[in-house]
């Protein structure tokens, strides 16, 4: 798997207060919104996309003058979220919140409901954070070769929950397997949320998400230990977790990203107006510390930078699912 997302694409340093104010001027003109917004999340609640979505929309609010309603439209892999904005109106009323799926998903299932280059217009980029490998701390697991010892040993007794079909965990999953020859069985649940839930009732036994979320406060309460990152360098808040590569685990850098999108057609000043309050939103420090917090890196970018990356992901991952050989009805 290729590094592309960890060399930065699509992302740029977070500026200082000072530019973020540039963009205000603009929010004052044209006669949009004139009644509330609804940001459609692709997840249930608890994951890092519910998060980055929840982070931004108060704020927007106040930018925009009107409230930002957040909606969860989780299930299948985040196709029925996405689905319903790619059929909503393009009157800037109705804007999706999706992680990584967006560049996977089109790949992925075969009567996908979208098309990411056709169906939706990109608005900003919000957060991304590294994947994660946690196992239950009762298990006595310490490294990530302790977890592919076990498996082998007792592959009947190790199950892996997963936030879905596709999302970027589950390809991650795959590359990890792949390259450690290991029979570990992957189960995937409807988000990042109800996959924690089952790991800490013993219903699975590792579980490869994003960061952040419900799987950050597992960890910090010591129900989770963190075994790997899949980041090119150590995320300074997991300091003392090794990345694949630290691990022996070759070419297997990702992470997930969650951004910001409007179906095709919604007026660009709409898309401007958004993108505006969005990144002035990302520059100021007191919500760099909220995106951090929740286990996640607030990224800085637009409309060309949210679709550079879009360009780059959909073919990195469509190679990734095919060597993989994953298909979903």
């Amino acid at each position: 798997m290729s590094s592309d997302t960890q060399r930065g694409l699509g992302r740029r340093p977070l500026l200082g207060a000072a530019a973020g104010l540039l963009a205000t001027p603009a929010l004052g003109q044209g006669t949009w919104p004139e009644r509330n917004v609804t940001f459609v999340v692709c997840f249930p609640p608890g994951g890092s996309t519910d998060t980055s979505a929840r982070l931004v929309a108060q704020g927007v609010a106040e930018i925009i003058g009107r409230n930002v309603v957040v909606e969860n439209r989780g299930g299948a892999g985040g196709n029925i979220g996405i689905g319903v904005v790619a059929r909503a109106p393009a009157d800037g009323y109705t804007m999706l919140v999706a992680s990584s799926v967006f560049v996977v998903n089109s790949s992925l299932y075969r009567n996908a409901p979208y098309d990411p280059f056709r169906d939706f217009a990109p608005v900003a980029l919000l957060g991304a954070s590294p994947n994660i490998c946690a196992v239950r701390a009762d298990l006595g697991i310490n490294t990530w070769a302790d977890l592919v010892r076990r498996v082998k040993a007792e592959p009947d007794k190790f199950n892996c929950a997963l936030p879905g079909i596709g999302t970027t965990p589950h390809l991650a999953a795959e590359v990890l397997k792949l390259r450690a020859d290991m029979p570990l069985q992957l189960v995937p649940f409807a988000g990042a949320g109800p996959a924690v839930q089952s790991i800490l009732s013993g219903s699975t036994q590792a579980i490869i998400a994003s960061q952040g979320g419900q799987v950050e406060i597992a960890t910090r309460n010591g129900s989770l230990k963190l075994i790997l990152q899949t980041g090119a360098t150590r995320h300074p808040d997991m300091a003392d977790v090794p990345t694949a590569r630290e691990a022996g685990v070759p070419d297997a850098e990702s992470e997930t990203f969650n951004a910001l999108y409007a179906p095709t057609g919604t007026p660009r000043a709409v898309v401007e107006k958004v993108a505006a309050a969005v990144q002035q939103l990302v520059r100021r420090p007191d919500m760099q510390q909220r995106f951090r917090t929740a286990g996640l890196t607030a990224l800085d970018g637009g409309p060309e930078a949210l679709a550079e990356r879009v360009r780059v992901e959909v073919p990195k991952w469509r190679s990734v699912i095919e060597q993989a050989k994953i298909s979903v009805e």
